[in-house]
């Protein structure tokens, strides 16, 4: 079976096909620019030169004719038409509390995602224009949605409600979400299998830190908590996130300010984090050189970065009532060996031992970097996003062919 993945933002497109048979990619790429004249395309075919265009691409349908050109092209393709695409799976960042895992798209499932759109306005609405290019394009291929939400739908009440009158739960679904679930759910059982362990035997915190940061508490082998909350604002300090604040702040500084709702919500999400504190990069690369040439604001930066990093792992070790597996993936996570070892040598009381040898080595595959005598775990994991949805896209749809059931 070839699985089409695709991940469609308001005015770009990322994609990747897999052969499921032994899940390798075939080609990938993304198209950018959606909406303006000089949309650029890159396709990149396995085994074969990169591709790039520029051209005017004024809708998603659009796009994915050109993705769909690309990969069947007489040079750089890498199937022969557009009939060999099985089916396609898509990232959908809100599932809110209906959907618990991954599924077909039906017309109540599409419907589903539109309610949600309030949830997440800026993630829904661009992943259902995905969808209904797809439509449009393919209108044959059947559908799978995986939802950013989904493996964090086991928290108990404890972890996702907030302290707030429980009519706003009742009436609005106020609650803990948590993102980043697909790559949570995705490297949490990579470690198991590194461990040849039963993944529900493990007390583990994965830290999948990026521009966007998040940290899951996974016990028994499934997600107990969180650090995102409603939106991906809540919980660590990121990139330009500013991660938890005091409630208050907000109206207060809107006040003093004289700012709108968009003005503060555009502080909170756009120019806080990193970028704020050290006035410089929102990129760690940029921020750790800064602070090893002495910038006094990059190191402020860098230390306040590791230390809310370290509060959430001493938190979940807490909540589960110990921890065996630390892991670290995403951009920094499994890129950045300065925040690893500073997070790990704060946190020595939990009977971590870092091998900093190991810790500086560079690898694509999963890897320990603790000591054999470390009584906890310390890997990191590269995570692969697309992969987990393709799995997912292949089982169901396979499901289908077995069940006999008509695609919707």
């Amino acid at each position: 079976m070839k699985v089409l993945v695709i991940n469609a933002g308001s005015s770009s497109l990322k994609y990747q096909l897999y052969e499921m048979l032994n899940e390798t990619v075939l080609a990938s790429g993304r198209v950018e620019r959606i909406g303006m004249d000089s949309s650029i395309v890159t396709h990149e075919p396995t085994g074969k030169p990169e591709v790039r265009d520029v051209s005017e691409i004024l809708d998603h349908v659009t796009a994915v004719k050109r993705v769909i050109d690309m990969i069947t092209h007489k040079e750089h393709g890498v199937i022969g038409s557009m009939t060999e695409i099985d089916a396609v799976g898509h990232r959908v960042v809100h599932g809110g509390e209906v959907f618990k895992g991954s599924v077909l798209v039906t017309q109540e499932v599409k419907l589903e995602i539109r309610r949600l759109f309030d949830l997440a306005p800026l993630h829904n609405p661009a992943h259902m224009m995905g969808i209904t290019a797809v439509e449009a394009v393919m209108p044959e291929v059947p559908q799978v949605v995986v939802f950013d939400t989904a493996f964090h739908q086991t928290m108990p009440q404890t972890s996702y409600l907030y302290p707030i009158p429980t009519v706003l739960y009742r009436r609005h679904k106020i609650r803990r979400y948590g993102f980043h679930g697909t790559s949570h759910a995705y490297v949490s059982d990579k470690a198991a299998r590194f461990l040849n362990k039963p993944l529900e035997s493990l007390k583990m915190v994965t830290c999948h830190i990026g521009n966007g940061a998040s940290c899951a508490a996974i016990l028994d082998g499934k997600s107990f908590d969180t650090s995102m909350g409603m939106t991906p604002l809540e919980g660590l300090m990121m990139g330009t996130r500013s991660g938890d604040i005091d409630p208050a702040i907000v109206p207060f500084v809107m006040n003093k300010e004289e700012l709108t709702l968009n003005e503060a919500n555009s502080m909170l999400n756009k120019h806080s984090g990193m970028l704020a504190i050290s006035g410089i990069s929102s990129d760690m690369r940029e921020v750790t050189e800064a602070m090893h040439d002495g910038d006094k604001n990059a190191k402020l930066a860098f230390d306040m970065y590791t230390y809310r990093l370290r509060k959430y792992i001493g938190a979940y070790a807490a909540a589960m009532n110990g921890i065996d597996v630390l892991l670290f993936t995403a951009g920094v996570g499994e890129n950045a060996p300065d925040v690893r070892e500073a997070v790990c040598e704060g946190i020595t009381f939990l009977g971590i031992k870092l091998d900093k040898e190991k810790n500086r080595l560079r690898s694509k595959e999963a890897r320990e970097i603790s000591t054999p005598d470390s009584r906890v775990k310390v890997l990191v994991v590269p995570t692969n996003e697309e992969l987990l949805i393709a799995r997912d896209t292949n089982s169901i749809v396979k499901g289908l062919s077995h069940s006999n059931h008509p695609v919707q």
